[in-house]
Parts: structure tokens; sequence; C-alpha cells
């Protein structure tokens, strides 16, 4: 598979995964997509730098564009490849899903070790 391809599969496995796999749905919601925009602002930064100057490089068979760097064009924004831009949105939204999720099922914790805090709807009782 080209890189092209898993990023593509990426951003699809984790749209998934938000919607129907944890139900999460985050990417329903208006303050992820907030925070998201953050992340990506500092991932174009990155990817930038790394890129334009050549630290990182790719195969051009591998990735949408040739070898030419450019800033904006030819498959590449701010010099890093488009698709970098998929894995990014598929890592993070992994992540985040992968926190709510487990802080549904785990239940608010606290302490030094971790133990379990009483919820309200439990202190009533």
């Amino acid at each position: 598979m080209s890189y092209t391809q898993l990023a593509v599969l990426a951003v699809v496995l984790a749209i998934a995964l938000d919607r129907w796999g944890a139900r999460t749905r985050l990417t329903t919601q208006g303050s992820w997509w907030a925070a998201y925009g953050i992340v990506v602002f500092f991932q174009l930064m990155t990817n930038g730098w790394l890129t334009g100057r050549g630290i990182v490089r790719y195969h051009p068979d591998a990735i949408v564009g040739d070898d030419r760097v450019s800033f904006i064009g030819n498959g590449r924004l701010v010099f890093a490849p488009v698709e970098d831009l998929g894995f990014g949105f598929a890592l993070v939204l992994t992540t985040c899903v992968a926190w709510v999720f487990l802080g549904r099922y785990l239940g608010p914790r606290d302490g030094p070790r971790g133990e379990r805090r009483e919820t309200e709807a439990e202190e009533a009782r």
C-alpha cells in the first residue's frame, strides 16, 4: 500500500471507531473540531519545518505529487505531503476517542493510587 492509501484507510478507521466502535461521536462536536484546529496548526508548523529543510523526505511514488518540495501545491501543504494531515487526524481522533471511551468505562478516579471516586449519584444513596 502507498502512503496515500494508508492515510485514507487510517482516516476511515478512526472515524468508524469514533462513530460506531466506541460511539463517542467526537467528530459531531464543535469543541472537538476547535481543539483539533489548534493541534493541526502546530502539526503543520512542525511538519513544514522538518520537510521544508529536507530533514524528512518522502519517496515520490508513495505520495500525491512528486519530489519537489513546495510551500503549497504539488500535493503539499506547508511543505508536508497532504497525507501527513490524514495520519495526524487519525492519530489525534483515535487518541481522543480512547481517552473519552476509557473515561466513561473506568469512571472518575482520583487519589494517589487511582482509587475510584464516588459519583454524586452514588453518594446520594
